[in-house]
């Protein structure tokens, strides 16, 4: 009898132990606490088990629960702001030895830098870098060194970052403090292929630079088709950040290449750069037809209704007029398009000035149904009830269909309601079918 009930008090203290362990795992640190202490009610020989490892492993969770503690005061320092206090708990996370140490280590040195202690943050990194150099937080360390000997105006070459990022780090801030040094360095991160995913970040960096050898960089790079995708990447970069300069540039790669394509990437670089004279130009003088309507294209996004307008006027060519309406319908130009649609003399062109009217929706649907009224021309109004059903103007079809007295006009509207997802059309279709 006596040794069942000490077996029994066994298991009932070995599971209120486990249960202790349990709220030492997961518990907040203040229970955990609580609990450690409630571990240490029991005699040494109950606490898991009899031998002599037990009292290691109350220890080793004791450790265990006060680096967390300590670690989670530390960041909850950093997120107040409150940085001394910050590099004090981490100081002590690092002398635990743990295996959040690293982490520490880095977190002290963001501490120290916010507290103005650059020379001890950069101690603290160096640390980092020699205990844990395989650490996830190595890298993290060593852009932090970057940023910090930066800010403190200090040289950092670039030959001794392994990593492509750090690299680009390095780069950025030597072009803050003396571009003509970095130029010839991100010409070579160009050229290298060691960092294949951070070459166009590298042409980013030049763009941004108003150094002639950063400028002639770019330029040679937006010649050089031997790397298309880099080149298309130069031909941005020159539309979007090089003004004057940079269209000066492109208009010179344009009248010296023979390549259809580039020519297009730069006509659309003309656009993103607002240089409106130039793609009026091509769009009058161009002898490819392809690239003359491209220029038109290009002029119609940039909202260009008045050059558009003018090269309407001019033109002779159905073919290349109907490129100009489609820009004049991108400019969203509702009084021009409804004044073609109404006026236009040459018959296809009225008609796909017509379906504009359709895309361009609300208002158009005025001019449409006034088109409708007063022309008689079958033609016409059939290409107005495509118009209608283009616009999904339900509303204004059903009201045409009520009073159409030619019976194949009224089978088109009512094919194209039958098309429709709208209650107007659903109620006019059930409408007919019960009469």
């Amino acid at each position: 009898m006596r040794e069942a009930h000490l077996m029994t008090g066994t298991v009932t203290n070995g599971l209120a132990l486990a249960a202790a362990a349990v709220l030492l795992l997961f518990a907040a640190p203040s229970a955990a606490r609580g609990a450690h202490s409630w571990l240490g009610d029991f005699p040494a020989d109950e606490r898991l088990g009899a031998g002599p490892s037990n009292g290691s492993i109350a220890d080793d969770d004791q450790e265990k629960s006060r680096e967390e503690d300590l670690y989670d005061q530390g960041t909850d320092a950093i997120d107040d702001s409150r940085w001394q206090e910050a590099v004090e708990k981490f100081d002590r996370v690092v002398q635990l030895h743990s295996k959040r140490a690293d982490a520490a280590l880095y977190w002290k040195a963001w501490a120290l830098n916010k507290l103005g202690r650059r020379p001890d943050a950069l101690a603290a990194l160096a640390e980092l870098e020699h205990t844990a150099p395989q650490s996830r937080w190595a890298n993290d360390g060593k852009a932090l060194d970057i940023e910090i000997r930066q800010a403190s105006q200090q040289p950092v070459s670039v030959d001794d970052q392994s990593n492509c990022e750090l690299k680009l780090l390095a780069i950025n801030g030597l072009q803050q403090m003396d571009p003509e040094r970095a130029v010839p360095m991100l010409e070579k991160m160009l050229r290298g292929h060691d960092c294949p995913k951070l070459r166009t970040q590298a042409l980013f960096v030049l763009a941004q630079s108003n150094a002639p050898s950063a400028r002639e960089v770019i330029a040679r790079t937006a010649r050089d088709d031997s790397d298309p995708e880099l080149q298309r990447k130069a031909i941005q970069d020159l539309g979007l950040f090089s003004g004057t300069w940079g269209r000066d540039t492109l208009g010179q790669i344009y009248a010296s290449t023979s390549s259809q394509e580039l020519k297009k990437r730069i006509l659309g670089a003309f656009m993103v750069s607002g240089d409106r004279a130039r793609l009026l130009a091509a769009a009058k003088d161009e002898k490819d037809p392809e690239l003359r309507g491209e220029a038109i294209r290009q002029l119609g996004v940039m909202g260009a209704r008045e050059e558009i307008w003018q090269l309407y006027q001019k033109e002779t060519d159905v073919e290349v007029k109907k490129r100009i309406l489609q820009a004049i319908w991108l400019t969203g130009d509702l009084e021009r398009v409804s004044q073609l649609a109404s006026r236009e003399q040459d018959h296809d062109l009225r008609l796909t000035a017509i379906r504009d009217l359709g895309l361009m929706g609300g208002k158009a649907g005025e001019t449409l149904l006034s088109l409708y009224s007063s022309d008689k021309d079958p033609e016409v109004r059939k290409a107005v009830i495509r118009a209608l059903f283009i616009s999904g103007d339900a509303k204004t079809m059903v009201a045409l269909a009520r009073k159409e007295s030619d019976p194949e006009l009224k089978r088109e509207i009512v094919r194209q309601l039958s098309l429709m997802h709208s209650k107007e059309a659903s109620d006019y279709l059930m409408e007919i079918l019960n009469k």
